[in-house]
């Protein structure tokens, strides 16, 4: 599943950026996220202040009442203080919850979470057909409001709007690096503000087996280090998703990934064991034995047990990355698989699965799976989860069997908030019939968590997430990556109120780093470079379990904000001609990076763990040199000399080369597209600057 072929299709998986303008609000653009399907913006505002009071109208349903207990705590602390929480008259109130019909006793795919978003100077009113659209609905209108002279109002909007795909999900691994209560609880508060809907909750590796089993206790017991989440903490989390309108659903990984189940019961082996916690990171080769009936009387024993606990209609199996080596390898599979005519291993897990299908079906589950399940020999009632990309995911939609799209949103991959905004699980174009469109229910993000820690993993979340909620929820016309980018920043800070740590985590790691020593040198490189991309992380250096991520490569953000804002500037500045106050931007930008190595060198020297920074501060000053030299070329209006250019392209590919730091600087495409404009200048002035942008663009994507 996060093979090599992962990081290829991704980058098929992109699309061309379809630009649009955004819906204009009274006072500029919307800061929605994501955009809703219609606004119309009307006149006049909404206070709030001490005199707003509150109305319900609806079937009874808690999780109404907790949803605008919620809302009114974010209130309070914009500085709303109600003179009084009792019910308000609905005629009266400044803002009225109205719906139709009680949620369904366990939240389903495809429940309605449609709501109308009406503010007028006098009121605001939500109304919707269930639950779950107040819910929404709430977090919109809580996104609306804003702080004016230090008074807080609502702009008069009638906003309708629903979602575009019935399964928004974000995967957790919690069972490669351990993540306790408090990181789910705060991931579950940030999903519900981006409307997604599904926590797609990974609990079991060869790494760790992380839920309590009552019935089999060996499996946490021993498998865990200590570290798993109780059966009343599971329903603790359940319920607290279930209150932001989150279905929760498991993973159970098998046949394969299952070391960590292995450690307290061999016997469901296929090789002799004894088998320990796997400490690395791959594809191992332990798996359940499918040929022996004892492994499906477990099977149904624990499943049957984890159905009654986890109340969601899905079930994952996981069914990814089995090498079969240990089939191979065992002479009683071998002869099992010829007397049932099996013809390879993914016959055999094919049968596995069979068997699997039955016993999750016998417990009231819906089976969902990985791609490599998807067989022949099995109904079209299973779900299927794509990370081999939209055509794969057609393929099954055209057989018949319901899916969501995994690849493109792999945050773990540490790719641009874009490559994750534009993939989509109908891509334009699709030829997709009708009838097997309808089986495409959405998409999740995944955070695979090798290299994350509690500490890490909301930087690798947020807020890159709130792009792919974006896709799943919104109109496959929004697709503006700038007018994205710029409500992505807004709602990056909203985030941080549910105590997410994306950004204020940020610089306490820098200062870790560097001691008692001033943090913002390190704070300057470090907004400029990136943690390599793809799987290219632990190439150059081996990564346990146990080993630290505490580095400098742990605390840059998968994204360089400021690498990207410089890119447009550039972009800017080439595409409109040598305008004297964007050129004197870049120079700022450029020269106080130049300047910077000399001030984060001697912290350097005193600071062993930031020490290794050094390769790229060099390279960062060295690069920025050229960046100037290369404006200054362009300010004279002449061509730059072939050996200024040769030199410069020199520099700027010693500063490419892999580091051991495994990281990037961000900066480098824009200087260099500087750089390559200042060496064909000439052919600017000939060729007019649409032409000679494009044609620089198509140099900056060859091979270098």
């Amino acid at each position: 599943m996060r093979t090599l072929a992962v990081a290829l299709a991704v980058l098929l998986a992109a699309t061309v950026v379809r630009a649009q303008p955004p819906a204009p609000g009274p006072r500029g653009p919307a800061d929605l996220m994501p955009l809703p399907v219609e606004v119309v913006w009307q006149s006049g505002r909404l206070p709030l202040d001490a005199k707003m009071t509150a109305a319900t109208a609806g079937p009874a349903d808690s999780r109404v009442t907790e949803a605008w207990n919620r809302a009114l705590t974010r209130l309070q602390a914009l500085g709303v203080r109600p003179a009084s929480a009792r019910p308000a008259d609905v005629r009266r109130a400044t803002i009225v919850l109205r719906w139709q019909n009680a949620g369904l006793p366990v939240q389903a795919v495809g429940e309605d979470e449609s709501y109308t978003l009406t503010v007028t100077p006098r009121q605001a009113t939500i109304d919707a057909p269930t639950p779950l659209g107040i819910i929404r609905g709430l977090e919109t209108f809580l996104q609306l409001a804003r702080s004016d002279g230090g008074a807080l109002h609502v702009p008069a909007v009638v906003i309708q709007d629903r979602p575009r795909f019935p399964w928004r999900g974000l995967l957790i691994d919690a069972a490669r690096h351990w993540q306790p209560l408090e990181v789910i609880r705060r991931t579950l508060d940030g999903m519900s503000s981006v409307k997604m809907n599904v926590l797609h909750w990974h609990l079991t590796e060869d790494q760790g087996f992380r839920v309590e089993s009552k019935r089999y206790p060996k499996l946490h017991e021993m498998g865990s280090d200590g570290k798993y989440y109780t059966q009343d903490q599971v329903k603790d989390v359940i319920a607290y998703a279930r209150d932001r309108g989150i279905r929760v659903m498991p993973e159970f990984d098998m046949p394969g990934h299952t070391t960590a189940w292995l450690v307290g019961h061999p016997e469901l082996g296929s090789g002799p064991g004894p088998f320990q916690i796997v400490r690395t990171w791959g594809i191992f080769d332990d798996a359940l034995d499918p040929t022996r009936e004892d492994v499906y009387t477990f099977l149904d024993g624990f499943l049957g047990e984890m159905a009654g606990l986890f109340p969601d209609a899905y079930m994952h199996i996981g069914g990814d990355e089995v090498n079969g080596r240990s089939w191979n390898q065992n002479p009683r599979i071998q002869d099992f698989m010829y007397r049932h005519q099996l013809r390879d291993n993914h016959d055999l897990q094919a049968s596995f699965n069979k068997r699997l299908y039955e016993i999750v079906t016998r417990h009231g589950k819906r089976v969902v799976g990985w791609d490599e399940v998807l067989h022949p020999d099995l109904p079209t009632n299973i779900m299927v989860e794509s990370w081999r990309g939209p055509e794969a995911l057609g393929q099954a939609a055209r057989l018949g069997y319901d899916g969501i799209l995994a690849n493109g949103y792999y945050l773990d991959l540490n790719l641009s908030t874009a490559s994750h905004y534009l993939p989509d699980p109908l891509p334009a174009g699709s030829d997709l019939p009708e009838e097997a469109r309808r089986h495409i229910l959405g998409g999740e993000a995944c955070m695979w968590s090798e290299m994350v820690t509690p500490e890490t993993i909301d930087s690798r979340i947020w807020p890159r997430a709130a792009a792919v909620a974006e896709r799943l929820w919104s109109a496959a016309s929004v697709r503006d990556v700038d007018d994205m980018h710029r409500r992505l920043e807004t709602e990056s800070q909203r985030l941080e109120a549910f105590g997410l740590s994306h950004r204020s985590g940020y610089v306490p790691m820098l200062q870790r780093l560097v001691g008692d020593a001033p943090v913002e040198p390190l704070k300057t490189l470090a907004d400029l470079v990136e943690p390599v991309k793809h799987y290219a992380r632990g190439q150059v250096r081996e990564y346990r379990s146990d080993t630290p991520l505490d580095r400098l490569v742990d605390a840059a953000r998968p994204e360089s904000e400021t690498a990207r804002l410089f890119r447009r500037q550039v972009d800017f500045y080439l595409k409109n001609g040598p305008d004297a106050a964007q050129a004197g931007d870049l120079r700022a930008a450029l020269t106080r990076w130049r300047d910077n190595h000399a001030a984060l060198e001697p912290i350097l020297d005193r600071s062993p763990p930031a020490a290794e920074a050094r390769v790229h501060s060099r390279d960062l000053a060295a690069v920025s040199r050229r960046g100037l030299e290369a404006l200054d070329h362009l300010a004279s209006g002449r061509s730059a000399p072939a050996a200024w250019v040769q030199d410069a392209e020199k520099d700027l590919a010693i500063a490419r080369k892999p580091s051991a730091t495994e990281l990037e600087l961000a900066v480098l495409p824009a200087v260099r597209k500087l750089v390559l404009a200042a060496a064909q200048l000439d052919q600017l002035a000939a060729q007019g600057a649409a032409a000679w942008n494009a044609k620089i663009e198509e140099q900056l994507t060859l091979p270098r």
